[in-house]
């Protein structure tokens, strides 16, 4: 497919857009930082030398997205942490729309997986890609992929049980 053509890019970022936000959001759980990980993921697509294969977009833009978030990780390991009791005065998506105080509470949870479990799960629970498809975009076995799914689940199931027996 020839992705200089500007309607198949539209026709791209139209169909894939809400995935791969969706999918940065998973990882960082920041808005802000989600719409510039989508951004710079489409950005990267378009100037990406090769040509895209069909069957393969969604997946290829899914892993040009985790190299962004983990491209950010490592820049942000030089910086400080902020104090996490701080407080920003900017409205959020989360005080717009409501209490949110399950959604920042699963989050958390899942914040609190490896980075590669997260991806994993995401990939297999929500994304509904195959053990294969997962295994070539992170080059991992397919049975070290199934322990992750398997551990990431039963960890979130241990905190949820953990959260309702406090």
């Amino acid at each position: 497919m020839n992705k200089t053509d500007s309607n198949f890019f539209e026709q791209l970022y139209e169909d894939y857009q809400q995935d791969i936000f969706r999918f940065a959001f998973w990882l960082c759980g920041h808005t802000d930082e989600a719409k510039d990980i989508t951004a710079e993921t489409f950005l990267r697509m378009w100037t990406a030398k090769s040509d895209l294969q069909a069957q393969t977009v969604k997946g290829y833009l899914l892993t040009i997205a985790r190299n962004i978030y983990l491209q950010g990780r490592r820049k942000h390991k030089e910086q400080v942490e902020l104090d996490p009791e701080l407080v920003d005065p900017a409205p959020n998506t989360e005080n717009i729309v409501g209490d949110h105080s399950e959604l920042n509470r699963v989050l958390t949870k899942l914040r609190a997986l490896p980075e590669i479990d997260r991806t994993v799960l995401f990939m297999k629970a929500y994304e509904g890609l195959s053990y294969g498809e997962i295994s070539q975009l992170l080059k991992l076995s397919i049975p070290s992929l199934k322990v992750k799914v398997h551990r990431a689940r039963m960890k979130l199931v241990e905190s949820e049980t953990r959260g309702t027996h406090s």
